[in-house]
């Protein structure tokens, strides 16, 4: 689901780092959540060193084992460090060669397509058995929001490519909706397992690892469950398919159901400011233009952007600081605004209806005077106590425009920045 920041800039063509809606949890958290269902995935355990990659893979005892960068991003192996160092993915034989590749990775960027050129930090790798497999799949659970329902999207050819698969070979996508009020049958499990292109002594097994991940999906309020491959694999006396990789996502809004979950939200692979943007409520998302927006409600915001962009403007964040905006969060709202350096004027648009002007007013004036913001600020107020808040501003003895008006208040926030712009 996209959240009212990014469906902004979709619509205006913006490229926007989206703030987390849904948490994302690293590959040897969800292989722990598969075991703990009873699904099964190779055996393996998290190193945040160096030195104790290299007591894991004496641990382990296997011969072959895979050392994975942890970060949340997709194409791992395919990405690059931001030491020159070739990709996240590499294949090892020893504790010594396991400690030698941990360094190379660990507190390092790792850059991918889906990270861009920042790419993620690299908090811990992942040292797994290797497991020969003999046919790779693809499962990913969902929500499909046209049809409200719960949707299982399976393929019998997975693997790396598997965006390429569904460009050049869209008939081996099968789709499978859920009825919530019935959950998953058995039926559509077999059929399930039979798409996936196992064999069938494996079918059963994969049958009942799709019901497991089904009640994963549905316990744990998840919204986004991807096992790429999902592989039958040989010689296993204790499988016959495994989950090989998974990318879990999990819904905010159940934070406070799903604790053990949360407990492992890794903060180092989010942006700082929007971890603290959380904080205090406001819902903060970068962009890439020059006016600074606080805004209270997601619509009232997008309409904001619109108009700036409508009048040759640029906006640098989406920033909806809600009905239970406070002197407090006000400030903080500019302070994470002013972290851009490149902000060349700000555009607060509030309309007084939960939160008053006057209240309003009197926390704008305190922030500007406590950060001592030097770029030109323009304050769009109406509502309730709407004069008492612009009486606030006119005697503030800062330089802060106040309209009550949006096209006008939008075209003047342009005018300042272009003119701010000029003169830096």
């Amino acid at each position: 689901m996209l959240s009212a920041g990014s469906l902004f800039s979709k619509r205006c063509g913006l490229r926007a780092v989206q703030q987390v809606r849904n948490l994302s949890i690293h590959e040897f958290r969800s292989a722990q959540l598969l075991r703990d269902y009873g699904i099964g995935t190779p055996s393996g355990e998290a190193a945040k060193t160096a030195d104790e990659a290299f007591r894991i893979a004496q641990q382990l005892g296997k011969k072959d084992l895979v050392v994975k960068a942890q970060a949340l991003t997709g194409g791992r192996g395919k990405g690059h460090f931001d030491t020159g160092f070739k990709s996240g993915v590499h294949m090892c034989k020893t504790p010594e060669q396991a400690r030698e590749l941990a360094g190379e990775m660990l507190q390092h960027k790792l850059i991918t397509k889906q990270s861009g050129a920042k790419g993620k930090l690299v908090s811990a790798v992942y040292l797994v058995e290797r497991v020969d497999a003999k046919h790779e799949a693809y499962l990913s659970i969902l929500l499909d929001r046209k049809s409200k329902k719960p949707l299982i999207i399976c393929s019998s050819e997975g693997g790396m490519n598997i965006e390429e698969v569904a460009e050049k070979n869209p008939d081996a996508i099968k789709k499978f909706y859920i009825t919530p009020s019935e959950g998953i049958t058995d039926e559509t499990c077999k059929a399930i397992s039979e798409n996936l292109g196992f064999s069938k002594e494996a079918q059963p097994e994969a049958a009942d690892a799709v019901r497991k991940l089904y009640k994963i999906f549905s316990e744990r309020d998840a919204t986004q469950i991807e096992i790429n491959p999902f592989s039958e694999v040989a010689n296993n006396k204790d499988h016959k398919v495994m989950c090989m990789d998974a990318k879990f996502g999990f819904d905010s809004n159940a934070s406070f159901k799903q604790e053990g979950i949360w407990k492992w939200r890794d903060l180092s692979q989010e942006d700082p400011d929007e971890v603290v943007a959380q904080e205090y409520n406001l819902n903060f998302v970068k962009l890439q233009g020059n006016i600074g927006c606080l805004v209270n409600g997601a619509g009232l915001a997008m309409a904001t952007m619109d108009v700036i962009k409508l009048h040759g403007g640029d906006p640098a964040n989406f920033l909806d600081c809600g009905g239970g905006a406070t002197p407090e969060t006000i400030k903080k709202a500019f302070e994470l605004i002013l972290s851009n350096k490149s902000v060349d004027a700000i555009f607060v648009n509030i309309f007084g209806g939960i939160v008053r002007c006057d209240y309003v007013a009197q926390g704008l004036v305190q922030a500007a005077k406590e950060l001592g913001v030097s770029v030109p600020i323009v304050a769009r107020l109406q509502g309730t106590k709407l004069d008492e808040g612009q009486e606030i501003i006119r005697n503030c003895g800062l330089k802060i425009h106040s309209f009550d008006e949006l096209d006008p208040a939008a075209k003047k926030a342009v005018e300042l920045a272009q003119a701010h712009h000029s003169k830096v």
